[in-house]
């Protein structure tokens, strides 16, 4: 398959005609596949249907300091989940705070704290114009928790070593710039794991506001596709040999470990931001889902249990990965049509076609039965300035429905940018 840019149009008009062919057989076929979300799918789920019977009778109902987990208290979680969730983050156990099965929901509450009460400073409300950085592309429900506060968001490049430090870096001299979204290992969309560098240039800041925060959405730390897998440096250890272990707020879950909407999500800070939060939280909460907290530590047991468990996870999801990139490398190589990322972990792989097409191509494969993350969603208010990244997302559907499904995504790939090319010519 030859590269685009070298056919004459005439060449260019033949392979659009067969393309058409090819999409109009696709569009006739009924299809009706989603690859929005991130979502698990049935097998990934499926691993984990014994947890449902990891607490059965009332003599099992107590957590290991004895405390009888169906009733009210213990603000911040069970001990030992804590602990367990310390050791997947690397901290101490007493700065860990749990939640239920949302760590969305904890970033939310983190945000809405800085708005109204603050983080030792007046809430962020009340100063002007506030200013988050956002990482390009990105995660868009972190997006839209700034959108619905109100909240300017700062594009910054992202890197295959992270976000352009030097950006944030200039950007944090501004007093209203109170935070910065990251997704640190295997980066939403990208897969891209921080380096060793940039997690120590994040610890190292000198923030102009005293309350800049950095949101670490470190989701997919215990995701990896592959065995000989990155690793990410840990940042509070980097933290404190700057002082600055009040400049984070990190987040995981494990709604894709375990069950979507029956996970448990955590939030590691240091112990300033532990005292601010945790005036809050004991406001708002009697405290969350212990009965689910000690059902997954009777079924998982310690960390060697979660990791043996996301292995099994990984032989699920490795074919999909694997089929949705050999689809792109076999259709759309050549063509100069796209490039697109191999992630080693995580949840999606990005694309970006021909610029000013992504709308189209997402167009195209609605209309033919194929359900993507529209087109924008990865830039701050939706606005993608070039128009050329796409997130796919494997996890969901079933393998079959999935190659189905990227091969119409690389008809409309090609289809859209050879529209464009036509219309220039």
């Amino acid at each position: 398959m030859a590269n685009y840019s070298s056919l004459s149009r005439e060449e260019l008009q033949r392979e659009y005609d067969a393309l058409k062919v090819a999409y109009d057989s696709f569009a006739a076929q009924g299809l009706k596949l989603d690859m929005s979300r991130g979502k698990p799918g049935a097998e990934q789920i499926e691993l984990s249907a014994p947890l449902l019977d990891a607490l059965r009778a009332a003599d099992d109902a107590r957590s290991e300091n004895g405390m009888d987990v169906r009733n009210s208290g213990l603000f911040d979680g069970l001990p030992e989940m804590r602990r367990l969730f310390g050791e997947i983050m690397g901290v101490d156990a007493d700065r860990v705070i749990l939640g239920n099965n949302s760590s969305l929901n904890l970033m939310f509450d983190a945000v809405c704290q800085g708005m109204v009460s603050g983080f030792g400073q007046a809430p962020w409300g009340q100063q002007g114009e506030i200013k988050f950085l956002c990482p390009v592309p990105g995660y868009d429900r972190h997006f839209a928790i700034c959108e619905y506060f109100g909240i300017t968001m700062i594009p910054v490049p992202m890197t295959q070593q992270g976000p352009a430090m030097e950006v944030v870096e200039k950007w944090v001299q501004d007093p209203l710039v109170k935070g910065i979204w990251c997704v640190p290992m295997y980066s939403n969309p990208q897969g891209y794991t921080y380096s060793d560098e940039t997690v120590r240039r994040f610890a190292a800041l000198k923030p102009a506001a005293k309350d800049f925060r950095i949101f670490w959405d470190n989701s997919y730390c215990l995701h990896h596709l592959k065995k000989d897998h990155a690793r990410l440096a840990n940042i509070f250890e980097l933290c404190k040999q700057y002082d600055n272990e009040h400049l984070v707020f990190e987040f995981t879950s494990t709604s894709k470990i375990s069950f979507p909407g029956a996970g448990i999500a955590a939030m590691a800070v240091g112990s300033y931001n532990y005292d601010l939060i945790k005036k809050r939280v004991m406001i708002q909460t009697i405290g969350p889902d212990k009965v689910n907290q000690l059902r997954h530590m009777r079924y998982f047991k310690d960390l060697d249990g979660i990791n043996a468990h996301m292995e099994k996870m990984a032989e699920i999801l490795r074919p999909r990965f694997d089929a949705v990139l050999q689809l792109l490398q076999h259709d759309l190589a050549d063509t100069g049509t796209a490039t697109w990322s191999d992630p080693q972990g995580g949840y999606f792989i990005s694309v970006d076609v021909t610029e000013g097409c992504a709308k189209r191509v997402v167009e195209l494969c609605k209309q033919a039965g194929v359900t993507l993350t529209g087109a924008g969603a990865t830039f701050p208010y939706g606005n993608d300035p070039e128009d050329r990244n796409i997130r796919l997302a494997p996890t969901f559907p079933a393998i079959a429905e999935l190659k189905q499904a990227m091969a119409l995504f690389t008809v409309a790939v090609r289809l859209a940018a050879l529209e464009k090319r036509l219309a220039q010519d």
